[in-house]
């Protein structure tokens, strides 16, 4: 019998495996940042131990980090604290950091791929949950918590069991106005926020191989937000395309060597899953979110669910999410005013979105009431947008682009979304509180938060590309 791609590559790097234990399982890149690392580090000086390879780790302060002024002391004091402390602890043990000021800074799940440190074939954890956006390029990745930190960085191993294995594919063509964000967001909303919980999900057909690399990173890196552990994609040539000549990449020899292995990575004709879903890609509409977990979905003209569309048992979590959202059972979203548009995350901040929303943007203006928010993921996103001249698109429509980190994505910085205010956002979560106390969001794709940025209010897209 065949493997599943997800196979190959855990079976290959299985250290140690015994029945009714978990794997220990080697990583070949561990990525850190300020906020999972301190007491990891302080983990390993209280036992006397050093970084078993510090060369497999690599660190950057993002979550944290204020997007504007980084060239200034940061004014929060846990924020400063913590960014020291992963200064010190990077400087004490060896380990390569792209702090604040440094060319390669950025949020960790942007560097890694646009750096060329992720690659296909690898095994890839980080202290944080969005860790399966590695998985676009055929690496299992997944997030880990604070003990476990400290044992990849004393083992370069983890343990773990394994997970099951699914198989999620998607063809046909897509509609105008939907791109990859639309897709994880539609796929969510079918299967619940814990719908692929217990599973590892392979992302296939043919609408999936269409898209570009920044956009299936996209899509890997909402697995966990419908309970899997993580997600990937086979590589293919927008892979290798897309990590040739990056800066860690493989070089000559090294490469061809690499992009060798590379081509065997992918399930076999005969591999078997245990769970299989198919969608089409037509059905796939521009979507938004009108609750506080991510599955809580739907296409932009449709209605909010009646009560008694919901199962009993979820009723009362359902009334408690629209409480918290002041928004009515069966009612549409279109025309929601909205105050705040956040275009930035791990999720969608990558060039490819900025040129996405500049385009759309460009000889526009946001609406008088709307403050929109514009974070890059990286200083090389942030370079190469000013390079391109997105930068002054975004100026003359009244966007303000900032400095790379995670931002409004999660509020641990100053980054906050008021109380009671309407944030359109390109992030992954809309929890309670998640952008701020009592902060509401509503997740969308790039291009559906630029149009609420222009209209004031949610918007369907295909009203400006004539695709209604």
């Amino acid at each position: 019998m065949g493997k599943t791609l997800f196979d190959k590559i855990w079976d290959s790097h299985v250290v140690v495996s015994k029945d009714g234990h978990p794997d220990a399982v080697y990583i070949n890149t561990h990525f850190i940042h300020e906020v999972t690392s301190p007491q990891a580090f302080d983990g390993l000086r209280k036992r006397g131990i050093p970084v078993f390879r510090p060369g497999k780790t690599k660190a950057t302060a993002d979550h944290n980090v204020p997007t504007l002024h980084q060239d200034q002391p940061i004014k929060e004091a846990l924020s400063r604290r913590q960014v020291e402390m992963l200064t010190r602890n990077t400087a004490e043990f060896g380990i390569d950091l792209y702090g604040l000021g440094h060319r390669y800074q950025g949020i960790v799940h942007v560097i890694g791929p646009e750096l060329g440190i992720t690659l296909p074939g690898m095994t890839i954890v980080c202290g944080d949950s969005h860790t399966s956006t590695h998985g676009a390029f055929g690496a299992v990745a997944f997030g880990i918590g604070t003990s476990e930190v400290e044992q990849v960085l004393a083992t370069q191993c983890i343990l773990q069991y394994k997970p099951k294995r699914m198989k999620i594919e998607i063809n046909g063509q897509l509609g105008k106005g939907v791109v990859s964000k639309d897709i994880i967001l539609y796929i969510i909303s079918r299967i619940s926020a814990s719908g692929a919980t217990g599973y590892f999900v392979e992302y296939a057909g043919d609408a999936i191989r269409s898209l570009s690399m920044e956009a299936r990173m996209t899509i890997c890196n909402m697995s966990i937000e419908m309970g899997a552990r993580g997600g990937l994609i086979a590589p293919d040539d927008v892979t290798f395309e897309y990590l040739k000549g990056r800066e860690f990449a493989p070089k000559g020899a090294d490469w061809d060597n690499a992009l060798a292995y590379w081509k065997t990575l992918h399930s076999d004709a005969d591999a078997e899953f245990d769970k299989v879903l198919s969608f089409d890609a037509a059905d796939i509409e521009p979507q938004i979110t009108y609750g506080t977990n991510p599955g809580m979905g739907m296409a932009v003209t449709g209605r909010i669910p009646a009560v008694e569309e919901i199962e009993e048992k979820e009723r009362p979590s359902f009334r408690k999410s629209l409480d918290y959202m002041n928004l009515q059972p069966g009612k549409p979203l279109l025309g929601q005013k909205v105050d705040y548009v956040f275009i930035g995350s791990c999720t969608n901040s990558r060039i490819e979105d900025l040129r996405l929303v500049a385009d759309f943007v460009k000889g526009k203006r946001k609406a008088d009431d709307v403050v929109v928010w514009i974070v890059p993921g990286s200083k090389q996103v942030e370079a190469q947008a000013k390079a391109e001249g997105i930068d002054k698109i975004f100026a003359e429509a009244g966007f303000q682009l900032r400095e790379p980190g995670c931002s409004a994505c999660l509020a641990m910085n100053e980054d906050k979304v008021p109380a009671d205010m309407y944030c359109i956002s390109t992030s992954n979560r809309n929890f309670e509180g998640r952008q701020g106390p009592n902060a509401r969001t509503f997740l969308a794709s790039p291009l559906t938060a630029a149009a609420a940025a222009i209209t004031g209010k949610v918007t369907d897209i295909r009203s400006f590309i004539g695709n209604n």
